[in-house]
């Protein structure tokens, strides 16, 4: 028989990778590692503790390169998520998810790459919808956004996706309930995702502005909060009219439970976060980088944007009396600059950090973020700082530690952070009494170019600790490095003789997955597997 570890409830900190436990039964018991939603975990540390098979001294091109490609039918964006010993048509898969900018959804054996099904998310007559004018998700805008799993949903667990799709001139954004089985829909879905909000921004009507569904995208990662999933949502470009949508939906019913906009009296301010998910703490909290958009700097008497606008912010979000709201947020004093000059946080995605003593003694709890100014932004999660038009009030900021910007999402493990800013090199960056070093530890020998690198963690706890990195050029290359020292380049897939290990074009927002011995990356038009030769 099966015992699945519930999910709900779980702090992020308790339980980085969650697990499904085998208990014993004729086939014996079998322990495996999941990877339910983007970067890992929650607080999107992009960390796997749990890897004990591929380590710092069998990592390199002798015993390590490509397995198998997994071919699809459009653009891999988001991050392949990856389930344990799934019980599908009576045999036990290790099984790698798979969805595409085609509304297609795939589950493949990661063993050996057999394809075990696949669904399309397009109603009849549908198809997916174009790029609006805007190559950032081109040519087909499907599904983009990372999935998220909830093994403890439905009668065989469920996996949660959003699909955009068209019909002659009409536009469709869908939340699908799947069985992670068979990937038909669970719990009456797919639901349509509309809804309206107190304001007189952009699209408004009667004092509401309304949600357009051919006027944004899905891009960041779905998120799974007591019981909620969470969507946020993207503007095509700057192409106006757009506001900061976010929406929450009942994971049981996929009725809609919350909804918010982050600019309802002014305009933009979407969400994009390089393809990475809005990042939550143990409380339930949810935090993310708000891109350039209107900014109120008249505040109330609580310091919060008198008229609820939000652009270029730093934001908490969570539910209070029944209703979506922000908590606290931080600004900079010169956002109106920045956001008129498109110099804004929204290239990039937060993270909510481990808790860590400072000097004194005294336990903080800090979330990161940076963006296209450069700077590194460090927020107390329970005071951000607001606004105050001639300083910054904030826990830390290193300035110009990020040359070039941040188009990415960084990652974390055993008390550094890993960037990877366009144009520059991967750097590891160190914390000591709960404060950042101003100068990286230690930086990769290669250049990422545009749009960087959001890099990926596997380690054995804290040993064995591997980076691994995709550098976007027109062959893709897939990076490792000792976690310790990114000067030290354990592996990369140009290395072997023939061209052996090369895989083709990443996509834009690819995040490479590590789990039990393999590594996974999507590409325009499969999934390429990686591990141990022999």
């Amino acid at each position: 028989m099966k015992k699945v570890v519930r999910r709900r409830g779980l702090g992020v900190w308790q339980s980085v990778l969650l697990t499904v436990l085998m208990v014993p039964c004729v086939l014996g018991t079998v322990f495996g590692t999941d990877v339910l939603t983007f970067h890992n975990d929650n607080a999107r540390t992009g960390q796997n503790l749990k890897e004990t098979v591929l380590t710092t001294s069998n990592v390199n091109s002798t015993n390590f390169g490509k397995l198998f490609t997994m071919p699809v039918d459009g653009i891999v964006d988001a991050q392949p998520l990856y389930l344990s010993a799934v019980n599908i048509s009576g045999q036990s898969h290790n099984v790698v998810y798979v969805v595409t900018e085609n509304d297609s959804v795939y589950a493949f054996d990661a063993d050996t790459g057999a394809q075990l099904w696949r669904v399309s998310l397009l109603a009849s007559g549908e198809a997916p919808s174009g790029n609006h004018g805007c190559s950032q998700i081109s040519p087909q805008i499907g599904i983009t956004a990372t999935p998220v799993i909830d093994r403890s949903s439905g009668p065989q667990g469920t996996m949660y996706v959003i699909a955009m799709s068209k019909k002659s001139s009409t536009y469709f954004q869908r939340l699908h309930a799947l069985d992670i089985t068979t990937g038909r829909e669970e719990f009456g879905g797919p639901a349509p995702v509309q809804g309206k909000y107190p304001g007189n921004g952009d699209n408004s009507q009667n004092g509401f502005v309304v949600f357009d569904p051919g006027q944004y995208a899905e891009r960041q990662g779905l998120l799974l909060v007591n019981h909620v999933i969470y969507t946020a949502w993207t503007s095509h470009c700057d192409i106006r009219p757009y506001t900061g949508w976010i929406f929450g939906f009942n994971e049981s019913t996929l009725q809609r439970s919350y909804i918010l906009n982050v600019t309802p009296n002014g305009n933009e301010g979407s969400i994009w976060q390089a393809g990475g998910g809005m990042a939550s703490d143990n409380n339930g909290s949810i935090y993310f980088l708000d891109a350039n958009g209107t900014f109120d700097t008249d505040l109330n008497s609580q310091g919060f944007p008198s008229m609820g606008d939000y652009g270029n912010a730093f934001v908490k979000i969570g539910v209070r009396n029944g209703l979506l709201k922000p908590l606290d947020y931080f600004n900079m004093f010169n956002t109106v600059s920045e956001s008129n000059s498109d110099e804004d946080l929204g290239s990039g995605g937060a993270m909510v950090l481990p808790p860590m003593k400072d000097a004194g003694g005294q336990l903080r709890y800090l979330a990161i973020g940076s963006g296209k100014d450069s700077n590194i932004y460090i927020v107390d999660r329970n005071n951000m700082g607001k606004f105050h038009s001639s300083l910054n009030a904030i826990y830390q900021e290193v300035d110009g530690a990020l040359p070039g910007g941040v188009w990415s999402v960084p990652a974390y493990f055993n008390g550094s952070v890993y960037y990877g800013p366009q144009g520059y090199n991967l750097l590891q960056f160190k914390f000591s009494q709960a404060k950042l070093a101003s100068s990286p530890a230690s930086k990769s020998g290669t250049f990422f170019t545009y749009p960087g690198s959001s890099p990926s963690i596997s380690a054995n706890q804290t040993s064995n600790g591997i980076v691994w990195a995709i550098e976007h050029t027109g062959q893709s290359v897939l990076h490792a490095y000792p976690a310790r020292n990114l000067s030290q380049e354990l592996y990369n897939s140009n290395q072997a003789a023939g061209g052996r290990d090369q895989f083709g074009t990443a996509a834009h927002f690819a995040t490479p997955t590590i789990v039990d011995g393999k590594v996974f990356v999507g590409t325009t038009n499969s999934v390429a597997a990686f591990g141990l030769l022999k």
